[in-house]
């Protein structure tokens, strides 16, 4: 069953469908539309995981235009309620599990959500809209990992470069985006997908490697870096993902697929040097400098080199990135420094638990 925590929606206007909403991307992309938008209503359906925080959006609660419904993607019968009572025009699929770390422990979940879950939202959106698609929208958010992994001398990834995914998060991302592109040439179902590169920003949950890396030094353990720490990422402000998925959604081309990139090559022991030297600034420890954490831990296995991403697709409608990422690093960190209370609230119970299973063994902590 779901819970609904809201007073009701503006009637009048079209809503959308944000799955996955009130995690990292989903929430910024919530938070991001409800400010620049007062043509639409939102309705969020998260499961509310781990990763999943309400906190996230205690602003948006409170909004008229905004609903919160607590539910699975894979409850056939809540989201078969939910396009009945919303008349939804816009899906925008972010419900998703997204790291890779917990792919590898445990794959099936991965499977369960990112692919049954998927063909659910396929399917439901295919029977509310089937008699009239004008004007509706189902939205894929996917991941440039569906693509495998770069050489260095390699030419980043385009819309034209064939899936090869080498983790079982990047499989079953890249099934789900088979099984949208499928829907839409069988069946018509007016969809788009966007890959984007690495994200980073606010209210993002502290196993990813910036959080994790922030967190970590405020606590002063180590810092794990894989392997050699020289894997390549393309960072991609989360503010910049947002607005590229609104323009999107106006400006995309049914049947297509959109490479969203931050132009912001570096490599992981790159980023952890710079928020090191952030973190000595604003956080200085009688205990040494910050980079004195750093501890190279085993690479985990299949661990992709390098992603880049060419946006030109994209670009060429209109959108380009806005945030530098010298400065946006900076606000990142800031952000996390002034938010402890959220971190602590989402970092408690099980993620100590996968913490304990994925790192310490590795850096020999009891």
């Amino acid at each position: 069953m779901s819970d609904s925590i809201s007073d009701g929606i503006v009637k009048q206007n079209p809503t959308w469908l944000i799955t996955g909403g009130a995690g990292f991307i989903g929430a910024n992309f919530v938070k991001h539309i409800l400010a620049h938008r007062t043509d639409v209503n939102v309705v969020v359906l998260d499961r509310l995981t781990y990763a999943g925080n309400l906190q996230s959006l205690v602003d948006e609660l409170a909004q008229p235009c905004f609903e919160f419904v607590k539910g699975d993607i894979n409850d056939a019968d809540l989201v078969a309620k939910l396009f009945a009572q919303y008349d939804f025009t816009t899906v925008v699929n972010f419900a998703a599990e997204s790291h890779v770390d917990r792919s590898i422990l445990g794959p099936d979940e991965f499977i369960q959500t990112n692919v049954q879950g998927t063909l659910n939202m396929l399917q439901q959106s295919l029977k509310a809209w089937q008699d009239d698609f004008s004007g509706r929208l189902f939205l894929q958010i996917s991941t440039d990992e569906v693509y495998g992994t770069l050489g260095l001398d390699d030419g980043p990834f385009t819309e034209r470069h064939a899936f090869a995914p080498n983790s079982p998060y990047a499989a079953s991302k890249a099934s789900a985006d088979h099984l949208v592109r499928a829907w839409h040439h069988t069946y018509g179902l007016p969809t788009v997908t966007t890959h984007c590169s690495n994200n980073y920003g606010p209210f993002q949950f502290p196993e990813k490697l910036i959080p994790l890396i922030i967190r970590n030094i405020i606590a002063r353990k180590p810092l794990p870096i894989y392997g050699d720490g020289q894997q390549r990422r393309d960072w991609l402000h989360v503010s910049d993902h947002c607005a590229a998925i609104e323009f999107v959604i106006a400006n995309g081309k049914l049947g297509e697929s959109y490479c969203v990139g931050g132009n912001n090559e570096c490599t992981n022991l790159t980023i952890v040097e710079q928020i090191c030297q952030l973190m000595d600034k604003k956080l200085p420890s009688s205990d040494g400098v910050a980079t004195d954490l750093i501890a190279y831990v085993k690479d985990r296995p299949g661990h992709d080199r390098r992603y880049a991403i060419d946006a030109t697709k994209l670009k060429s409608l209109g959108w380009t990135p806005k945030q530098r990422f010298d400065s946006a690093i900076e606000q990142t960190v800031d952000w996390y420094l002034a938010n402890q209370s959220w971190v602590e609230a989402i970092t408690s119970g099980e993620y100590q638990q996968f913490y304990q299973r994925q790192y310490q063994h590795r850096l020999g902590e009891e």
